[in-house]
């Protein structure tokens, strides 16, 4: 019990709550798929840290494993871009979930990692036990290559993907945010990562031509799990009322046809009278 690493491993969550990269240990267990009261014990030192907790907190967090295992260098691994994702909590160190508008996406790929910008965010919850587990974030959709499914003035509420499960969780066909290095994307997703390392992005506007991206440029992952959308009078209403209107339409241009038949009929009646009167 107590082992020297877990004391190191207990140092570089304190590290990472000063710098604001966690926002509580609840947070903090479940980006790791970890019990929150197990990693109480464990912060308490009532029990020692597992290597496979100590190995998803190295690549999700950038911790340094010379620092965990020898005591050497810095707690955080430098080399490496990114990996760590910074949350908003409330008072009570529950969860809430951050609104990213459009203006707000241009540089939202640079700041995935600073506690600042998110908290200029604006932030919500959402009722139901789905939203209680894990991370959630929401987007705003711009454009419309995802119609008919989403349209511009949709939001999309989207969960966390862990990096360390991208290569089997990513589902394809499903619809995901993917955050590139240099734009936020909404597109339904072919996962090539296995066999060849990338994401084939569709959009479900057959306009748009599907394209590839390298897995290596893709910095965040999010799983489209809610629409949130404007108010519109029913679509099927709006349809029959236009199908009526062109009926009407098709009804009087026949009328008139039958109309100027008769005319064009009566006409040549006339005509063939008169011919036959002046010749007698």
């Amino acid at each position: 019990m107590n082992s020297i690493v877990t004391k190191r491993f207990a140092q570089c969550v304190e590290f990472l709550k000063e710098q604001g990269s966690i926002r509580s240990i609840r947070q903090f267990s479940q980006s790791l798929d970890f019990q929150p009261q197990s990693m109480g014990e464990i912060l308490k030192f009532k029990r020692d840290v597992t290597l496979e907790l100590v190995r998803k907190t190295i690549e999700t967090y950038n911790l340094n494993p010379n620092f965990l295992f020898s005591g050497l260098g810095e707690m955080l691994n430098t080399s490496v871009d990114g990996g760590i994702l910074t949350v908003i909590t409330n008072n009570e160190q529950e969860e809430r979930i951050a609104y990213v508008p459009v203006a707000a996406q241009a540089g939202y790929h640079d700041h995935l990692s600073s506690p600042t910008y998110l908290e200029e965010l604006p932030t919500f919850a959402l009722p139901g036990y789905k939203y209680q587990q894990g991370t959630h974030r929401c987007f705003d959709v711009s454009g419309d290559s995802m119609e008919p499914t989403l349209y511009t003035t949709d939001k999309v509420v989207c969960s966390y993907v862990d990096p360390d499960m991208k290569y089997r969780s990513l589902r394809s066909n499903q619809v995901y945010i993917i955050v590139t290095q240099s734009e936020v994307l909404v597109k339904r997703v072919v996962n090539n990562l296995r066999a060849n390392g990338t994401l084939e992005l569709h959009s479900d506007n057959n306009y748009y031509e599907p394209y590839i991206v390298e897995g290596n440029d893709v910095k965040e992952v999010w799983r489209v799990e809610s629409v949130i959308s404007s108010f519109v009078s029913c679509p099927t209403h709006e349809r029959n009322a236009l199908h009526e209107e062109v009926k009407d339409m098709q009804t009087k241009m026949n009328d008139q046809s039958s109309l100027i038949r008769n005319l064009n009929k009566t006409i040549e009646l006339l005509i063939k009278q008169t011919r036959t009167t002046t010749l007698s």
